[in-house]
This record gives C-alpha cells, structure tokens and sequence, in this order.
C-alpha cells in the first residue's frame, strides 16, 4: 500500500523545477521541436527589456524551429520553464541585435521587478505548501502503522507473525523518514521565499542603487577610457613620421597604455612590415576603437541606465552653488574625461579643455565653454550632483602647558595623559616617522603632536609618549578648556 510512497522528498523537487526544461537540453519540448515551423515574422516572438534587471527577454508564442533555438541559446539566452521565456543574464549590443531580428522590436518589460519576484515566491510557497501535505501524510501513515505495536508486544522471533511484523515496521520506519524529508523541504521553500523577498527589497534600496550608479560610472570611464588612449595614440603617430622613429615608437608605452598592438614590433623586426605598414596599421587600429559602432552602443547603453537609476532615486538636484574650477575637472573626470582643466574666463563663464576629445555627451570636442548657468544645466542633464564638502580634521596646535589629554585608543572610557616636552622642529623631524603622530584632544576641538618622551631615563622601548611643544613655531593661545583645567581659580 504504501511502496509508491519510498521515492524521497529530492527526487520529487528535482522533478518539479526540471518539468518544461526540454530547451535547456536541446530536447523536444514546448519551445523547441523537430516538427516546428521556422519563425518568419515578427509577431511570433515578443521581445522586452527591464531596466531595473538590465535583462532582455524573448516570449515565444509557438516552439522554435532548431536553427533559431541554436542562435539564441549561442546569444546566452537560457530557458525559464516556469515562466515560459527565454532571458538573458545581461544586455549586450549582440543580444539587442537579436532580440530585434526575431521580433522586430524590443517593448519595455511589463512586469515589475517586484512583480516578479511576487511570482516567483508563489511558486516557491506552493511547493513548500505540497510538501508540507506530504510530510503530513506520512506522518499519519506512520502512525496508523504503529498502532500494531501499542501495546508493546515484541516481534515474536520464528512466530508465523514474524515476517508480518517485520514488514509493518520497516514501512512505519520508511513513513517516519519519508515525513521528516518532506518537511526539511518545506522549510527550505520557505527559507527560498524568504530569500527572493529578501533580494527584490535589497535591489530596490537606495542604498544598492546608488552604489549601482557608481558601478555604472566606474563602466563608463573604463569604455571612455579606451577612446582617450586611441587619441593620444593618434596625436604620436602623427608627429613619428621617419623610418627610425617608428622603428623606435613601436613597441613603446605611453601613460595610458601601449602605442601598438602587442606582435607589431615582432613583425617590423622580422621584415614582415615595413616601418611605414606598421605606422598605418597603429593609425587604423586607433581609428577603429574611436569610431567602434560598438564602444559607442555601449557608452549610449551605460549613459541610459544612468539616467534611469537616478530617476528611480529622485530628480537630481540642479546645483545653485558657486561654481569652480576644481567643481567642474570633478565633474569631468567621473564622465571618463582624460585629465580635464578648467579655468574662469569673462564673467561667471568657465572653459573645459582637454588634451583628447571630450566624451561625446559632454561635448565633441578637446574644448567647451560654457556660463555658470549652463553649466549647471549640463550636471543636472547628466544626473551629477556636486559631493557636499566634508569637514576637514580639527587644527593642529602648538600648545605650551604641562600636559594634555586625549581618549585611550584602546580602552573605552579611560584617558591618556602626555606630558608636554619642549623641542625644535628639527629635533622632532630627526624621529622615526613611525613614531610621529598626532592625537585628537580631550574637547575634540584641535589636535597635538605626539612622540616618544625624548626625556625618558632608561630603555628606549620603555618610554611613553609625549605631546610636543616647538620651541622655534609659533605658539598658540591656550583653548580654554586647556586654560580651564591649568588655573581652576582664575576660572572660577
């Protein structure tokens, strides 16, 4: 009666989450078969794509014939059965290619990230709830089949009940384990809901979003980056013009990277190029990354996800601050521009050069001057908002008391002491700069020198430290909390 019941909880689970995954294996399936007809138009595929997973999606509404399943599977498209789609881990140029050939266009995603989350921790909350019925039903087997042993009466041995016995406590034993597996995998479904609800709250978080928009602008530079180097590249290659010069240039490095590609100088020292072909093939090679269709599709990519994560995080502020050179190099620097300087010109107008051609979304070209005004506008187009200023560290004061005191680094609540020593500033120079510092006082309103007490008698490693008073800088007036504590009846 209950033979049917020994599979185990893994093998049902595995049969779960494996059912429809016919295209992942290359196997006929509900999207892929050897009768199909092939897709010819456009509206047998939809394609779509989130931004807020920067995923492309492709939903089948008939099984692709084998040439096309072969194509978006080598694209890196994979098989999700459950939701009957194809989707891919990331966009990229070639996948959005793709995507456009078989369906014609790319739609915005419908379904929310939340949204689908949602759905997936229904899925995960059903199988949790189907082994939780089959948990219980063991469980109640097992106890039916113990009732044959309540009254304690032993398995009688060489008894003609023996074997009946024997047999009834093996499928109890096999109900109780059967039970405990399909409760395990209960809560591990549970523990899985937990998790999907858990990640679609943590993508959603200010927090991660920002730090995803300084991942973005971290990609950004990088694909800027290139570009810089192909321009600087341009501007040696046009000045080396002789035999020996390129002979001499190929196989060199500049600051950004090499001046050719890395068997060119192989082939000129062979005789396999002419100093001449090797020049022109550095020049092409440049020319190729500047005007990459690719490279471009990508930074045009980068530069929309940007926009849309800041959206997601609130309008940007429109800077209404002053305006600095230092500001605008910042600003600069973060979109991918090769060592930006900025000065103020006629009014409140300020120009940007750069020895490369600025990135295009900023301007195209090495220069661009612009008012204050418009320059505020450009920042807020592009989403950058100005870093607030930090403050900076308490000053450092050359303080002449008898001591001073400042929290222990090491012991909450207890305060160390430094008596104050009189020195030159090239005495303190000649300490070890391991052994020079500065600690944070008391108040927390300024901060003194430290070494080790110079006027220590005996050894060396033995000496504590000192606060340090220079004899030949200026002296400072006493805070008054340092005042305070030395003449307690002249505050009083």
């Amino acid at each position: 009666m209950h033979a049917n019941h020994s599979t185990t909880t893994t093998e049902n689970d595995m049969s779960d989450q494996q059912q429809n995954q016919g295209p992942a294996s290359g196997t006929s399936s509900d999207a892929v078969g050897e009768g199909t007809t092939k897709i010819e138009t456009s509206r047998d595929i939809t394609a779509t794509y989130s931004p807020e997973d920067n995923k492309l999606r492709l939903y089948p509404l008939h099984r692709l014939d084998a040439e096309t399943y072969a194509r978006v599977k080598a694209a890196g498209f994979g098989w999700a059965p459950k939701q009957g789609l194809f989707v891919a881990p990331a966009w990229s140029p070639s996948r959005e290619d793709l995507a456009i050939e078989l369906a014609g266009e790319i739609e915005p995603e419908q379904m929310t990230l939340a949204e689908r989350a949602q759905a997936k921790a229904d899925r995960l909350e059903a199988l949790a709830e189907k082994r939780n019925r089959q948990a219980n039903a063991f469980h109640r087997a097992a106890n039916e089949l113990s009732r044959a042993f309540e009254g304690g009466q032993p398995i009688l041995v060489g008894h003609h009940s023996e074997r009946k016995a024997r047999r009834t406590q093996e499928r109890m034993h096999s109900a109780m384990e059967n039970s405990v597996k399909a409760g395990k995998a209960a809560n591990y479904w549970l523990y899985r809901v937990e998790g999907v609800e858990a990640h679609a709250n943590m993508k959603n978080a200010p927090r991660v979003r920002a730090n995803r928009i300084r991942t973005l602008l971290a990609e950004l530079r990088d694909l800027q980056r290139k570009i810089n180097h192909a321009h600087l590249c341009l501007g040696v290659w046009s000045k080396v013009t002789q035999d020996d010069a390129i002979r001499a240039a190929v196989g060199r490095s500049i600051e950004t990277g090499s001046l050719s590609p890395f068997d060119l100088w192989s082939k000129l020292d062979k005789g396999e190029v002419t100093p001449q072909e090797a020049r022109q093939q550095c020049i092409n090679s440049a020319e190729r990354t500047i005007r990459s269709d690719m490279r471009r599709r990508w930074i045009e990519h980068t530069l929309n996800r940007l926009s849309y994560e800041r959206e997601m995080l609130g309008s940007v502020p429109r800077y209404e601050g002053e305006l600095s050179a230092v500001i605008l190099q910042a600003f600069a620097r973060e979109h991918g521009a090769y060592k930006p300087a900025a000065k103020a010109i006629d009014g409140d107008a300020f120009v940007l050069e750069s020895r490369v051609t600025l990135p295009l979304h900023l301007a195209n070209d090495t220069s661009i001057e612009l008012t204050g005004d418009e320059w505020r506008d450009l920042m807020q187009s592009v989403g950058y908002t100005v870093p607030a200023k930090k403050d900076g560290p308490p000053p450092i004061l050359n303080l002449q008391a008898k001591q001073l005191q400042a929290h222990s680094r090491y012991h909450r609540g207890q305060i160390d002491t430094f008596p104050v020593v009189e020195m030159t500033k090239a005495e303190y120079s000649r300490v070890h700069s391991d052994q020079r510092g500065t600690r944070l006082s008391l108040c927390g309103e300024f901060r003194f020198k430290i070494c080790p007490n110079p006027k220590h008698d005996g050894p060396r490693y033995q000496a504590g430290w000192c606060a340090v008073f220079l004899t030949d800088s200026k002296a400072h007036p006493l805070p008054a909390s340092i005042a305070e504590a030395a003449n307690p009846e002249a505050a009083a």
